[in-house]
């Protein structure tokens, strides 16, 4: 469960199912923000790639990588039975 939580939509299922764990359904939440924030960004390069003409477009990799790096810190960091937080994403988070 704690793997779902950070696989995008994906976190509905530990979201909808565990509300008994307080650990995983915390994951859950802090998942289902980050994949939030993924949209964001996806229209972001999009809006900045339209902009100039495609040329936004060469920050589309680099942020995807951060993006994937995030992601799997979030899940080894849940396994271990820790908890990454992400500044003003994580707060949101608790307060989802």
């Amino acid at each position: 469960m704690l793997i779902l939580a950070y696989l995008g939509p994906f976190a509905l299922i530990p979201f909808l199912v565990e509300k008994e764990d307080p650990e995983v359904f915390w994951h859950a939440k802090h998942g289902l923000v980050l994949f939030g924030a993924d949209i964001v960004i996806s229209i972001l390069l999009a809006i900045v790639s339209a902009v100039t003409g495609g040329c936004g477009c060469i920050f589309t990799i680099p942020v995807w990588i951060i993006v994937m790096v995030v992601h799997i810190v979030c899940m080894v960091k849940a396994v271990n039975g820790q908890r990454f937080l992400i500044p003003g994403l994580s707060d949101f988070a608790d307060k989802f």
